[in-house]
């Protein structure tokens, strides 16, 4: 073949392979037409990416305060999960996605639990975060390693961390199981709270606001101090709660309880040593929180909790 003939054959090659080539999204686009699908899901191919769907589901919860048996909640019904705070990172430790629903917002959500989210095709680290919520908490997530309640006290906290991968854009159900991850100290006293008395002041020698939501342990062994204002009427005992997050899965401290009236000066300090705790445990205190002169070893210790408190997510 003489080199004019075969300059030609290569120009009509290069011609067809330019003319497939600008067929390749149209065909596509034909074909999602054809099967009913919308203009949003050719992008998705087109980009590689899925929809998600998370759910929470039941709340496996175990109480205490509560009977000792064993209830099933739905994540929509357990009181003290008030937001859910989901997120995607990517294989470099980027967050891709990141949202928090709060049961007393409704524009968070639609139904509370129900999350929906659009990833493109890889590999990634869900984390999910199930808490309480009061006036005046301030709540960050940063990594699957790293979470904070940075104003004054941790809430009930549960969390869960699981690898996904999206392979392809066809639709992902995921499901994954939340964990317990606080402690509790409870403070009853067998004493009356005076009128003057409006607050207890109770500081943990260790533990921390901080956590590794991988592991569930605090990222710091400092210990805090928060404040609870006692509900209960002048005369009455009171019944206050906290929830310590452990720097390790078990640990022994001091704790000490203050008195406090309106303007945070303190009527009486009580000291307990070697108090025990443990993850997903509740330790109770009770004694004379009122009475000067009474003995901190008066107090008396509880330490049951919780038996295996699941969260299925």
């Amino acid at each position: 073949m003489d080199c004019g003939r075969m300059a030609q054959v290569s120009h009509i090659k290069t011609v067809i392979m330019k003319k497939l080539k600008a067929l390749v999204i149209p065909f596509a686009t034909l074909c999602c037409l054809f099967a009913g699908c919308s203009k949003d899901k050719v992008q998705d191919i087109i980009n590689g990416t899925a929809m998600v769907h998370i759910s929470v589901g039941d709340f496996a919860i175990t109480q205490e305060d509560f009977p000792q048996a064993k209830s099933t909640q739905d994540a929509a019904d357990y009181a003290n999960a008030k937001a859910i705070t989901l997120a995607f990172y990517a294989s470099d430790g980027s967050e891709v996605y990141q949202t928090t629903q709060l049961k007393a917002d409704p524009s968070t959500y639609t139904t509370f639990g129900e999350f929906d989210c659009e990833l493109t095709i890889g590999s990634y680290t869900m984390v999910a975060v199930a808490r309480n919520v009061g006036n005046g908490d301030e709540f960050t997530l940063t990594s699957p390693t790293e979470a904070a309640y940075t104003s004054e006290r941790p809430r009930e906290t549960f969390t869960a961390v699981q690898s996904v991968l999206v392979t392809s854009t066809a639709p992902l159900d995921l499901t994954t199981t939340l964990n317990r991850i606080s402690s509790c100290l409870k403070i009853v006293s067998t004493d009356g709270r005076p009128a003057e008395a409006t607050k207890i002041l109770t500081t943990f020698e260790k533990g921390g606001k901080s956590f590794n939501p991988t592991t569930g342990l605090a990222l710091t062994d400092a210990g805090f101090a928060q404040t609870n204002n006692p509900s209960s009427a002048a005369g009455a005992t009171i019944d206050v709660s906290s929830f310590p997050l452990l720097y390790t899965d078990e640990e022994t401290m001091t704790i000490t309880i203050q008195a406090l009236d309106a303007n945070d000066n303190v009527l009486i300090t009580k000291t307990v040593t070697n108090v025990p705790f443990k993850r997903n445990r509740m330790t109770t205190l009770t004694g004379a929180v009122y009475t000067p002169g009474s003995s901190s070893a008066t107090f008396q210790l509880e330490t049951t909790w919780l038996d295996g408190n699941t969260v299925p997510f």
